[in-house]
């Protein structure tokens, strides 16, 4: 998945959890002029702008001070949002019975874009129905995976009239 490198993780994660939130994920996209830190973060009672920046502020000062990052970058905080990326396996546990699009690093019978419904988590392996058919695809063989929010399935997608 395109998760931040371990040193970030280790640095930003226990931040957030500490101010009371779900670190869903942490993307790094390093560039030397236009980098981007982003961080997606989620509570039981959603997120607001004032959640977004009060994590913005504190992760922002722990940058300041531990350096991690060579050259500029934009620190961005937000909810995950409908489309919510997946960066763990355990993520996808939560959302069995949900669809999902998976982009992969090497096709799978010739695809590199699967999109089905969660049914199921095995050893490190998310199995996907796609159709009439089972996919099982290794965790570690994903570039990206979202889920596919259900007004987008109603609205002419597989499941639209």
């Amino acid at each position: 998945m395109k998760q931040a490198p371990e040193h970030l993780v280790e640095l930003i994660e226990p931040i957030v959890e500490g101010l009371g939130y779900e670190c869903v994920g942490i993307e790094y996209n390093p560039h030397p002029q236009h980098g981007m830190l982003r961080i997606y973060i989620d509570s039981e009672n959603g997120i607001l702008l004032d959640d977004c920046s009060k994590v913005s502020h504190q992760v922002s000062g722990a940058l300041d001070v531990e350096d991690p990052i060579q050259g500029n970058y934009q620190l961005e905080v937000s909810s995950p949002g409908a489309d919510r990326p997946f960066f763990k396996l355990n993520q996808f546990e939560r959302y069995i019975g949900s669809s999902v699009q998976v982009a992969l690093f090497k096709p799978i019978d010739k695809r590199r874009r699967i999109t089905g419904e969660i049914k199921a988590v095995e050893g490190d392996a998310v199995v996907l129905r796609e159709g009439e058919r089972l996919i099982a695809i290794p965790f570690h063989t994903m570039s990206k995976a979202r889920l596919v929010p259900e007004y987008l399935l109603n609205k002419g997608g597989r499941n639209g009239k």
